[in-house]
């Protein structure tokens, strides 16, 4: 037990580094051995290339509350942690360290860029975990994995190869999104599509058989004609039909391609005539297969023209940016060009490179999605595992219900390699766990390796089991998989949730979690997402520099509401950073007063006071208890915010020094112990959410070999006297209304008034058990009970639920100078209010500003008409003296 004075000011910068010390170099994070419940989460793994942003601090806050929460309740916890390779963000890291030397990842070669990344990932791949530690995150650091680590690489070519053993993983040539800045295929899921300025180019394309007469097509992208097979027109379009099977001269090439009709084409879009072209178009793609169309690749790996005979000598070797240009030239000096129209349309560019993203037709790795996907499916329609809040199953069956095959391989060099094997003297391709010395279908040595790598999301879909030891059957995998929750943004249900349920399934037969809570998105105080470019970016460190992290804890779980937007204000952290000062003051006072008490929760206390703070601190823990069950996070926020602040801080703090500055000296020490006792419950309560503030004060109640880290959960007290609880809400009540009628009237905070109260014997009774503390409180000179019925003219009243208090103000209040100076600030305020119901009366204000502006300025307006309200009442208050 410690009997210094704490600090008078509570001081983050020097409290949190000397309490994450004393957790790190100890084993408060690791699974207890011997408990009978065991308890999992793994950490979404933050790409190596990170640093902390705002969203990584809401869901490792959430993740870490979950923890810390059942570490306490005696369960052995196991939050694992690690990081993800993050192929394509870790290579462009370091090509660009690279290109800043003037040299690039091919003069290296493979072998030497990459030892460059792993050199670069053993320096500055660690920032983010560093970071995660100053947030307070306890996970089992002993245990952090890396997804290209040994084990983690042994799990991911065992389930290559058995996937690819089963027919479930095939080599194809298909048309894929292709980033032409990093030459790697992307998922769909990769690529943004966004609305941008570009031109809609009608081209004439003559009549083979009568080149005087020709048709016109709508593109907006002129240069992929050099590939085009066929043009289509709708089987139904009476403009067109006696064309379909003609043949038309393909501009600029001299080749003739066929008139094809297909329900594909919109008659009403454009002319009605559409150029298809199989090898860089998706629907034009499908089109193609339906028709046995050529397909033409016409583009290099960084989207130049191919020097291949069917592209004009002129055009090979262009960018497909320079070669549009010469193509429109060309065709417009040729008089094929009828018309260039100005067009909004989506473009998709990579999240990565920012580049525009070719449809592209190249051999690639996929996994035959639809055989995964089914008992993915049946596993959250049968409630084997939950989506909380669960309109999020809706999301999660549109998309799975519509999954396409998944493309695994990337054209890059960071990453796991396909474990797959090219004959040079025969076609057969050898999968092996191992390195083949030969081929396994005709025995020669020629043999050379994919160069491709794993899609990143493929090895963090293993991630639950991997992390574990599969696929060895380790005691971890038994005792802690499947994983209780997983916790995640909704803008990785399909990169990442939906393929970890697919590959747990198959895999281990498990669901790999029960429970998936989908937090919101943190957004700036406006609702804008924030980005750099817009300079609207709240960044976690610096907030934890300036207000802590338990204060950026606390206020991220109190807006942990289910939905899709959270607004971020750092006035609210600022706020919360008070909060933090609040518990320091109180807990300076308590021990302060403490003299030789310790906490007890076996103590029955006689006074109505400290039985009624027991009480609703065991009211406060059941509360919280059920939030937290529930994943009602902001909920457990609000109820120990209003606990502390307001029951314990403001309320029972004070009625305690009634009897601490008084002269029974039972009285004295049991409210001592009771002081002590509610501290030492809620400070566990609040650990979870405020980890490093509790973690010194409770060093501070028990001594400093005590560790609130791996302390139980509160456990209640012995006993909970409800009624006691209802008696002392009655009084808070009435000192509220007294305390409210001094602020409106104005009446000097030292003064001490008379107090008349009329109410039913039965609640007199009760009352004047608590008359000192009633009188010391709402600073009273007396109190005077009247019958239930009385009236008392000439005195301010409050009419509460089962008494009314009179407050007798004549003499204590300058009646005509407070009217006087209400009278002025409410002229002050009407003219506030005007202002703001002119600007509202503006039409173009209301049509033009954002909604959220307007919003705001309806809200201001309410709240200055509410005050001017209240002044007017006042007003009336005071004549009535």
């Amino acid at each position: 037990m410690s009997q210094h004075e704490l600090a008078k000011v509570y001081d983050p910068k020097s409290v949190e580094p000397a309490i994450n010390e004393q957790w790190l170099a100890s084993d408060a994070f690791q699974p207890v051995e011997g408990a009978d419940d065991a308890y999992c989460i793994v950490i979404p793994p933050p790409n190596v290339t990170g640093s902390l942003h705002m969203g990584h601090a809401f869901t490792f806050t959430i993740q870490d509350i979950l923890i810390r929460w059942q570490r306490m309740k005696g369960k052995s916890t196991l939050w694992q942690p690690g990081t993800d390779h993050a192929g394509i963000a870790t290579q462009m890291v370091v090509e660009r360290l690279l290109d800043k030397e003037g040299r690039n990842r091919r003069e290296l070669g493979r072998e030497r860029f990459l030892d460059r990344v792993w050199e670069w990932k053993e320096e500055s791949g660690g920032t983010i975990v560093k970071q995660l530690k100053r947030l307070g995150a306890s996970c089992d650091w002993s245990r952090e994995r890396f997804t290209l680590d040994e084990g983690l690489s042994q799990a991911v070519r065992e389930v290559f190869v058995r996937l690819y053993e089963e027919g479930l993983i095939y080599r194809g040539k298909r048309l894929v999104n292709w980033d032409p800045v990093l030459e790697t295929a992307v998922s769909d899921l990769e690529v943004q599509h966004e609305e941008e300025a570009g031109h809609f180019w009608h081209i004439r394309y003559p009549y083979a058989d009568d080149p005087s007469q020709s048709v016109i097509v709508a593109t907006t992208r002129p240069e992929t004609m050099l590939g085009d097979a066929a043009v289509a027109v709708h089987p139904d379009d009476e403009r067109y039909r006696d064309l379909i099977g003609r043949e038309l001269i393909l501009p600029l090439t001299g080749r003739t391609i066929p008139v094809i009709a297909d329900d594909y084409v919109d008659p009403e879009f454009g002319t009605g005539c559409v150029k298809i072209t199989p090898a860089h178009d998706f629907n034009d793609y499908e089109v193609g297969q339906r028709h046995g169309l050529e397909q033409r690749n016409i583009f290099t790996s960084r989207a130049h023209l191919v020097d291949e005979p069917f592209i004009p000598e002129k055009y090979r070797g262009m960018d497909r940016y320079e070669v549009r240009e010469v193509i429109v030239a060309d065709l417009d000096a040729e008089g094929l060009l009828e018309k260039v129209e100005e067009h909004m349309h989506k473009v998709g560019r990579g999240d990565r490179s920012h580049a525009v993203i070719e449809p592209y037709l190249t051999d690639q790795w996929y996994v035959k999605i639809a055989p995964l996907a089914e008992p993915a499916i049946r596993a959250v329609e049968n409630g084997d595992i939950r989506f909380v809040p669960k309109f999020w199953e809706k999301t999660y069956f549109e998309w799975m219900h519509n999954i396409q095959d998944w493309c695994i391989s990337r054209q890059l060099w960071w990453g796991h390699r396909i474990p797959a094997w090219y004959c040079d003297d025969c076609a057969h391709i050898t999968v092996t766990r191992q390195e083949p010395e030969r081929c396994e279908g005709c025995g020669s040595t020629h043999i050379r390796q994919d160069e491709d790598v794993l899609d990143t999301w493929f090895s963090s879909g293993l991630w639950p089991f991997s992390t574990l030891g599969w696929p060895e059957q380790t005691p971890e995998l038994e005792r802690f998989y499947p994983t209780n929750v997983l916790v995640t943004g909704f803008d990785i249900i399909f990169f990442w949730v939906a393929r970890m349920i697919m590959m747990g399934l198959k895999f281990t037969g498990q669901v790999p979690f029960r429970d998936i809570y989908i937090h919101a998105l943190i957004r700036d105080a406006q609702g804008q997402k924030m980005s750099k470019s817009k300079g609207n970016v709240i960044d976690p460190l610096a907030m934890i520099d300036s207000y802590g992290a338990d204060a950026l804890r606390f206020t991220l779980t109190h807006m942990a509401t289910p939905g899709r937007d959270v607004k971020l204000d750092e006035s609210r952290i600022e706020a919360n950073r008070n909060f933090m000062n609040k518990i320091w003051n109180a807990a300076r006072f308590v021990f302060m007063n403490r003299g030789d008490a310790q906490p007890d929760a076996t103590v029955e206390p006689d006074m109505d006071v400290n039985r009624w703070i027991l009480a609703e601190l065991d009211a406060t823990a059941a509360e919280v208890e059920t939030a937290l069950q529930e994943y009602r996070f902001n909920e457990a926020a609000a109820a120990l915010y209003n606990f502390i602040w307001g029951t314990y801080c403001d309320w029972y703090v004070e009625a305690a020094k009634v009897a601490l500055y008084g002269d029974d000296e039972a009285a004295k020490q049991e409210t001592r112990i009771v002081m002590l006792t509610a501290m030492d419950g809620w400070l566990r309560l609040l650990h979870p959410i405020c980890p490093f503030i509790t973690e010194t004060l409770w060093q501070e109640l028990h001594g400093q070999d005590a560790r609130l880290v791996t302390a139980p959960a509160y456990a209640g007290v012995s006993g909970r006297d409800d009624a006691a609880m209802q008696r002392m809400r009655r009084m808070i009540e009435i000192v509220s209304a007294i305390r409210s009628i001094r602020g409106e009237m104005n009446v000097p905070p030292g003064k001490r008034v008379q107090a008349m109260i009329a109410c039913a014997d039965d609640v007199r009774q009760a009352l004047q058990g608590q008359q000192l503390l009633l009188q010391n409180l709402a600073r009273l000179a007396s109190t005077e009970w009247l019958e239930a019925d009385a009236e008392v003219a000439g005195a301010a009243v409050a009419p509460l639920s089962d008494c009314k208090v009179y407050l007798p103000l004549k003499g204590l209040v300058d009646v005509a100078g407070e009217v006087a100076r209400l009278e002025k600030n409410m002229a002050r305020l009407q003219r506030d209010i005007d202002k703001l119901e002119q600007k509202l009366g503006n039409p173009k204000f209301c049509a033009n500003a954002p909604e959220a502006v307007v919003a705001g300025v309806r809200k201001e307006l309410a709240g200055l008409q509410q005050r001017y309200r209240e002044m007017q009442q006042n007003i009336a208050r005071l004549q009535a003296l």
